[in-house]
């Protein structure tokens, strides 16, 4: 091989080398906006992706599990009482939930789609603890309701005075599980309430999930975004009724926002928080990253309920816009009464978990704990898919005296709990191998980045490095060949480099001139140093140049 082509192939090499490191340098930069995009047209929502039949029909079973609160001793309630209100824990009722999405319109200028939830609930009694046939007393909320609208006017007062004793009402109303959740049962009030004021009762019974199973509206009208136009959008609730604001509370507090619940925004961050709307508190919740787990092998962030989801400007300022009215309670309950009918109901974590104090000192039988009723999200950052779904929240029903109506006069004020749900999922062994793939490949890239800064730093660095090292063991002679216009200090004596040429001055009063005498060190690399006529010395040293050698610089 000539040396022109030994040239050509070592510059190639360096090229090559600065194009590798050049290009490891831009896949460091972008490599997870690369994937992500590049994911992103194969999983953006369409009638024809991957992912819309496991949207549209969730793939894994659903257990929808119910509490409820029986209250042990209403007669014991009035002022002045010895005894706190006690409530007994009943449940789970376990409910296997199968939900559809229906009413499907695809809205291609805005890269979204509209639908409605359609969910059937079938009781799972090998589930559950407990029949549907338990009886259970919980608060009249119908008639306190009732009371609390007609409580301004004298005429209202005397009407609810004598509906009361008309009807037979009570402080509490004993149901069955069943006619309590789905299926619901009649009150006096409902029925005189739809003969007077219809547009104001829409139901005709009552029920904490009726008249749910079964309805594609008692989630509302939904419209989110695809991903199609920004992988990162996909999932995200763009409209809930046709509404942007739900009006239910002012500025953000009442914006439409968050997730539904199926996916969540790509390549999340430990310092952030996702959001999930839900739609019968007309808000959307905040999750904060807690910690990181592992589901079936795979590393995923848990995003829990914290303070921050139930304050109400107490510890958060942006939360200060769910006090309803200027009427703000402790933390850890918030009022929905906007969102429902405008009814006393604030929800809060289950047993009042990380709830003030003073909402489990007034009553008995509650106990929270984190293990149980911690509401959390566990998800895969890279690509934001739920690995782990657990807790829910509890509807409270505030008790205040009404003066003027009989039964509610002489009672205290006490946050009664009357239920709460929660739904769990855990993805399985096989979609959490498949959901592995995308932190594999993301850490791939993150391989072949490392391969390419090394090896271009490898190969930019080899043969500049390679030339040094053959310089340094290359023959003396030729060393100082090359070093010899670095040796040459002679100058004129120039003030600006009198310093150095003092360096190497010889001294005038031996010699009787201005020659300067420059000493070069020449080594063998065995014994030590030859003179001119082929002797060697006995250890390095140096020699001195005589005058007529052409090292000798003159001045």
């Amino acid at each position: 091989m000539t040396s022109r082509v030994r040239h050509c192939a070592h510059l190639g090499i360096v090229v090559l080398g600065i194009f590798c490191f050049v290009s490891g340098i831009y896949l460091f930069r972008n490599w997870i906006d690369m994937f992500t995009r590049m994911r992103g047209k194969e999983m953006a929502l369409s009638p024809t992706s991957r992912s819309f039949e496991g949207w549209k029909v969730s793939p894994l079973p659903l257990d929808f599990d119910v509490y409820l609160f029986n209250w042990t001793n209403p007669e014991d309630f009035y002022v002045g009482s010895s005894k706190k209100p006690r409530f007994e824990q009943l449940g789970p009722y376990r409910f296997r939930e199968h939900p559809d999405k229906v009413d499907i319109n695809w809205h291609n200028h805005n890269y979204s789609v509209s639908f409605n939830k359609k969910s059937w609930f079938y009781f799972d009694a090998a589930g559950s603890n407990g029949s549907l046939s338990d009886i259970v007393t919980q608060v009249n909320s119908v008639a306190h309701a009732a009371a609390r609208r007609a409580a301004d006017s004298w005429l209202g007062r005397a009407t609810v005075n004598l509906a009361n004793n008309v009807y037979g009402q009570k402080l509490t109303v004993s149901k069955t599980v069943e006619e309590m959740l789905f299926k619901g049962y009649e009150h006096p009030f409902i029925k005189v309430g739809k003969l007077l004021s219809p547009q104001d009762v829409p139901y005709a019974r009552v029920g904490f999930q009726y008249p749910r199973n079964g309805s594609a509206n008692f989630d509302g009208d939904i419209n989110m975004f695809t991903g199609a136009d920004d992988i990162a959008k996909m999932g995200q609730i763009h409209t809930w009724n046709n509404m942007t604001h739900t009006g239910a509370f002012e500025g953000t507090c009442g914006q439409v926002r968050g997730s539904m619940g199926e996916f969540f925004p790509p390549n999340l961050s430990t310092n952030g928080s996702v959001y999930m709307y839900m739609p019968k508190m007309c808000r959307a919740i905040p999750l904060d990253y807690t910690e990181t787990v592992t589901v079936h092998g795979v590393t995923a962030y848990k995003f829990s309920g914290t303070k921050h989801a139930v304050d109400n400007g107490t510890m958060y300022p942006d939360t200060k816009c769910y006090c309803v009215y200027g009427k703000c309670m402790p933390v850890g309950v918030i009022n929905i009464g906007p969102c429902a009918f405008n009814a006393s109901v604030y929800m809060s974590y289950p047993h009042f978990y990380l709830a003030d104090p003073s909402f489990l000192e007034a009553i008995d039988g509650l106990q929270p704990e984190r293990e149980k009723h911690e509401f959390f999200m566990t998800l895969e950052p890279n690509a934001g898919v739920p690995m782990d779904v657990g807790g829910g929240f509890q509807a409270n029903y505030y008790m205040e005296p009404i003066p003027g109506i009989t039964i509610y006069e002489n009672i205290p004020r006490v946050m009664i709990p009357m239920m709460w749900a929660e739904e769990r999922v855990r993805v399985t062994e096989e979609i959490a191998a498949d959901v592995a793939l995308v932190p594999l490949i993301v850490l791939l890239g993150q391989i072949v980045t490392g391969i390419l800064l090394a090896g271009g730093l490898i190969c930019t660095c080899w043969y500049p490095t390679r030339q040094v090292t053959h310089f340094c063991h290359s023959d003396p002679k030729a060393k100082a060949n090359v070093l010899r216009p670095l040796t040459v200090f002679g100058v004129n004596s120039a003030a600006a480099t009198a310093p150095v040429a003092q360096l190497f001055r010889h001294n005038a009063s031996s010699s009787g001139n201005d020659r300067v005498g420059v000493r070069l060190l020449e080594y063998n690399r065995s014994s030590g140093v030859k003179d001119e006529s082929g002797t060697t010395e006995r250890s390095a040293r140096e020699r001195l140049i005589s005058e007529d050698s052409p090292d000798v610089v003159v001045r």
